[in-house]
């Protein structure tokens, strides 16, 4: 048994499933989830301090790789002062100003601790906004597991092959409205039922929870055009790709021109530490308390130590970094297609950005959640646990993104190249 296996079997005394987050379990995948001690660049290093090439960074906060120095150092020092105040510091405008500079449209910004508060938030500021109830979402989309978005969810819901949860109350399940996504009929179509009813769409605006699907070229345009001509918000929810595929995230990389009403970012823009945020026009987040009647609070909003991190992760992340982390993407992109193609893998490659994930034995562009569904999750497991043995950690879920960062050298993604043709025959024996 190794310290991994103990390691579970302690965990699963005291916590339920052993995890704190369930996709975490390799309940999709099968085996024993890795146990990790301490983590720097490219690398994780388990229980067993047995070194894994890390291509989950996290989650995604992991930009600038593991425990990079100068985050750490900022974190270490703002830990000196103190852990927590609930009270307002400088650091929390600064950061909120940071955040700006990059998305302008986030005229102002409120700092909160998770992306399930930030999406949960900024819902409910579109509800007090309009004066309406009911909620537009995608399927396949994840954005966290308040009770109102967590029907036809992607992330672990899609790992777990659930169309919901227990415990969400029928008359608030009622209150969202679930779409295709890319589906510009059927949008519309609720549109021209609901449109007067609507107080939101929320959309990740690169779909990254049911694997990688981008929007169809003009979708999000039009989700801009019906919200605005009924009266409605929209919500781009880019707390994983904010700042990760691009300076200014996903609507960075689509132009900047289109123009949501509201954001909530998480992930890159902690650091990796427990931090979110929703911005949005001045008009609309001035609705929150205490200089609106929306109200929300956090004891640990803003927390000096996410922060700090925050800062230093997005004062790093300069062009240089997101010009290395598109390049590894793309090297390793090739690599895994050419692995696949070596072994006679049918496969559909997918990215937005630098985001990319792999639907094994679909030959057609996956356009919404119906179509990732019919993916061969077995060739994904075995193709997992292949790279897994030679030293190389994806994603526990074939409905996951791959995370790179810049710590992902030429060097580094060597061992994931080679290690690539043996995971790809053991993928080919799935069918």
């Amino acid at each position: 048994m190794t310290s991994n296996d103990t390691a579970f079997a302690r965990a699963c005394q005291v916590i339920p499933g052993g995890v704190d987050s369930p996709v975490r379990a390799f309940g999709s995948v099968g085996g024993t989830p890795r146990f990790i001690d301490h983590a720097e660049g490219a690398y994780v290093y388990d229980v067993d301090d047995r070194q894994y090439l890390d291509l989950v960074g996290s989650w995604g906060p992991a930009l600038l790789g593991h425990a990079h120095p100068q985050v750490v150092t900022a974190v270490r020092a703002a830990a000196g002062k103190g852990l927590s105040f609930g009270a307002p510091t400088e650091a929390e405008a600064e950061l909120a100003e940071l955040i700006q500079l990059r998305v302008p449209l986030a005229e102002r910004v409120r700092l909160v601790s998770t992306g399930t508060e930030a999406t949960m938030t900024a819902i409910r500021l579109a509800r007090g906004a309009t004066g309406r109830d009911l909620l537009v979402k995608f399927a396949g989309c994840y954005h966290g597991h308040s009770d109102g978005l967590l029907v036809a969810a992607g992330s672990g819901i899609a790992t777990a092959g659930l169309p919901g949860s227990a415990g969400i109350p029928e008359p608030i399940a009622a209150q969202t409205v679930v779409v295709p996504y890319n589906d510009a009929e059927a949008i519309t179509a609720v549109f021209a039922e609901l449109g007067d009813r609507i107080a939101a769409v929320i959309t990740e605006p690169a779909a990254a929870n049911m694997g990688i699907v981008p929007p169809e070229p003009g979708f999000n345009a039009l989700l801009r055009e019906l919200t605005r001509a009924h009266g409605a918000l929209l919500i781009y929810d880019e707390v994983l790709v904010g700042f990760r595929v691009s300076a200014a995230g996903w609507w960075g990389l689509e132009g900047r021109t289109i123009s949501p009403d509201l954001f909530t970012f998480g992930k890159v823009v902690g650091g990796g530490m427990p931090l979110a945020a929703l911005g949005g026009r001045a008009d609309v987040m001035e609705l929150l308390a205490p200089v609106g009647p929306v109200y929300q609070a956090g004891t640990l909003s803003g927390n000096p130590l996410a922060t700090a991190a925050g800062i230093a992760t997005l004062k790093l992340a300069d062009a240089a970094v997101y010009e290395r982390i598109d390049a590894a993407s793309a090297a390793l992109q090739g690599a895994v297609v050419d692995a696949l193609n070596g072994a006679g893998v049918t496969h559909q490659l997918q990215t937005a950005g630098s985001l990319f994930s792999v639907f094994f034995n679909v030959d057609h562009p996956v356009r919404n959640f119906a179509d990732a569904q019919t993916q061969n999750t077995a060739a994904y497991r075995a193709f997992f646990h292949s790279l897994l043995d030679s030293g190389i950690a994806l994603p526990p879920s074939a409905f996951e993104a791959w995370f790179l960062s810049s710590a992902h050298d030429d060097r580094v993604l060597e061992q994931a190249v080679a290690a690539l043709p043996a995971a790809a025959r053991a993928a080919a024996q799935q069918g």
